[in-house]
């Protein structure tokens, strides 16, 4: 009795369009719609903690301070607000002082922006060679960053003591006398210069060599075959190749000083009635905000001065762009 052998095509699925029921087709279009959306919402929802974080702590307070400027405010009554519109402003405007300190904090940022970077690249160019113990250097270096700035300054007032002083005592034996560092005007802003160089200036060597670290051997080489000394190839090699980071550690540093508190506050002597020396030597405009709101209690005035550091700041940054565009034009 013959039996009939089933063929390959018997066992083959009927073709994929036979397949699909209404209940599979939708929820195909379901999965693919689902996929379409969490390709496009994904990069918003990892980004989102980030602007959350940054409209709460960030945002909110800069917009509230704004609010709170044109308005009288006393720390004694922050439920009772009185508007007085641009009177805060024009207040801090018309007083001396804020200008004084306007003064103080850019010439302290001068005095300790332009050594500590200038060192600072210096040191990460030496870094920047093979030395033992590199990493033991690397560490030394950045120490001072990694302390408070409660410990420096309180170390350093020590240090610029007018009676005492480890300062004075070194300048005794060669014959320079006692210095009143504290209560001078020049002497005082340089004490404060010395503190914030002493801090910042390992940092600022890091940032410096990790971009050195990212320039090409090839530009080294070539210079080297062409005859160029070291100091010849760190002038037209290194500098140039290092334009953008020190444009950034400049701004950085520019910022840094515009928040100089601690070292000023400290070096008086920490006292909640500190106004920044006895004749408002080196009171810089932190000093200056935290006596309106904290001492006087007025946060309208207050305010209007956060709010005109943060138009400093803007300026600043905007001539700092500036002078780096021009420099990248006449080096091209």
């Amino acid at each position: 009795m013959a039996t009939s052998t089933p063929t390959r095509d018997a066992y083959a699925p009927p073709p994929r369009g036979s397949q699909q029921t209404p209940a599979n087709a939708r929820r195909q279009t379901w999965r693919s719609r689902l996929w379409r959306f969490d390709d496009k919402a994904s990069p918003y929802a990892y980004i989102a903690p980030f602007f959350l974080v940054f409209g709460a702590f960030g945002l909110y307070p800069l917009v509230y301070t704004g609010w709170i400027a044109l308005h009288r405010v006393e720390m004694t009554g922050l439920n009772q607000m009185e508007w007085v519109g641009w009177d805060n402003f024009d207040k801090i405007l018309h007083d001396s002082e804020f200008w004084t300190a306007v003064s103080n904090t850019f010439l302290i940022g001068v005095m300790s922006t332009v050594p500590q970077l200038l060192v600072a690249l210096g040191l990460a160019h030496l870094l920047n060679y093979k030395l033992r113990a590199s990493t033991f250097w690397r560490t030394v270096i950045l120490t001072p960053y990694a302390t408070s700035v409660a410990s420096a300054a309180l170390v350093f007032a020590l240090v610029f003591r007018a009676d005492g002083g480890l300062l004075n005592w070194a300048l005794h034996f060669v014959g320079l006398g006692d210095t009143n560092w504290v209560n001078g005007h020049w002497t005082s802003k340089i004490a404060i210069s010395v503190i914030v160089i002493w801090r910042w200036t390992g940092y600022n060597t890091l940032i410096y060599l990790a971009a050195m670290q990212a320039v090409p051997t090839d530009l080294y080489e070539a210079a080297s075959l062409d005859g160029a000394s070291r100091w010849q190839q760190f002038r037209k090699v290194t500098i140039p190749s290092l334009r953008p980071t020190i444009l950034f550690t400049i701004v950085i540093s520019t910022i840094g000083s515009m928040q100089l508190f601690g070292e000023p506050l400290l070096l008086e002597g920490g006292t909640l009635g500190a106004t920044g020396g006895n004749e408002n030597q080196y009171e810089t405009l932190s000093v200056y905000l935290y006596n309106y709101g904290w001492n006087l209690g007025h946060l309208g005035p207050a305010a209007a001065v956060a709010w005109a550091m943060l138009a400093l700041l803007l300026i600043i940054a905007a001539v700092n762009w500036l002078i780096g565009r021009f420099v990248r034009k006449s080096a091209v």
